[in-house]
C-alpha cells in the first residue's frame, strides 16, 4: 500500500476532525435564501411591506417580493434576512425586531426560502434610503385586507425528464421507470392598488395568514 494511502486512512477520530464545527449545507447545486416579512403598524392597523425589484435586474425584474437575497458564508439565516433588508431599504439592523422565523419554503428549482417576521416603525419608513437598482418602489398592504380576501390557488406539475443516456440497465425496475413527479402551489391575489401578489411572495404570504389565524 502506497505511503500517502497509509497517512490518509480513515479512522473513527479522523472521521470526527473533518466533522467538528462543520456547519451542514445541502448538496452541490441547492441554494439557500432568506428573506424578512416587515410588519409595520400604521396608527394601530398592521400592514406588510413589498417591495417592487427593480427595473433592470437580471432575475424577476419589476416583480413583487419581500426584503432578501442569498445567504453568505459563516452568517446565519436571520443575519442573512436583517442584512438583505438594510441593503435594499437602507435601514439599521437595530431598525428590525424579529419575531419568529416563520416556515421555510421549499422550491422544484433547487432553494429554500428561510423567512422571519419581524417590525419596522412606521418612523422608519419616513427615512428609508432604498437602493436604486435593487428596489424601484415600496409599498404597504393591510394584513387584515390579506386575511379577508384569500388568494386563487393555482396548481403546476414538474415532471422528472431524465438524461437520454440513462443507464436503466443497471437501475432496479429498469425502463420504462416510474419517476415520480411533483406538485407546486402558485397562489395569486387580487390586485390591491395596482400591485399583484403572487408566485413565491404569493406562498410566503399565504402561509403567514394560515399560521396566524390556525393559532387564532
Amino acid at each position: 500500500m502506497p505511503e500517502n494511502s497509509k497517512n490518509n486512512k480513515l479512522t473513527i477520530n479522523k472521521i470526527n476532525d473533518i466533522f467538528e464545527g462543520r456547519r451542514p449545507g445541502a448538496e452541490n447545486g441547492f441554494n439557500f435564501f432568506s428573506v424578512l416579512v416587515p410588519l409595520v403598524d400604521v396608527d394601530g392597523e398592521l400592514n406588510l411591506l413589498y417591495e417592487v425589484r427593480g427595473k433592470n435586474l437580471d432575475r424577476q425584474p419589476g416583480e413583487i417580493c419581500f426584503p432578501g437575497g442569498a445567504l453568505e458564508d459563516d452568517e446565519t439565516y436571520e443575519e442573512c434576512a436583517v442584512r438583505e433588508t438594510c441593503e435594499e431599504l437602507g435601514i439599521r439592523p437595530e431598525d428590525i425586531r424579529i419575531i419568529s422565523q416563520l416556515d421555510t419554503i421549499y422550491t422544484y428549482n433547487n432553494f429554500a426560502m428561510f423567512c422571519f417576521l419581524g417590525v419596522i416603525d412606521k418612523e422608519t419608513l419616513g427615512r428609508m434610503n432604498v437602493s436604486e437598482v435593487e428596489v424601484a418602489d415600496t409599498f404597504l398592504v393591510p394584513l387584515q385586507h390579506l386575511m379577508d380576501n384569500p388568494p386563487d390557488v393555482y396548481m403546476t406539475q414538474v415532471n422528472p425528464v431524465p438524461a437520454e443516456d440513462f443507464p436503466y440497465d443497471m437501475v432496479t425496475g429498469g425502463e420504462p421507470y416510474k419517476w415520480r413527479g411533483g406538485k407546486g402551489i402558485v397562489p395569486v391575489y387580487g390586485e390591491y392598488e395596482g400591485h399583484v401578489i403572487w408566485g413565491l411572495t404569493g406562498r410566503i404570504t399565504k402561509r403567514l395568514v394560515e399560521v396566524i389565524e390556525e393559532r387564532m
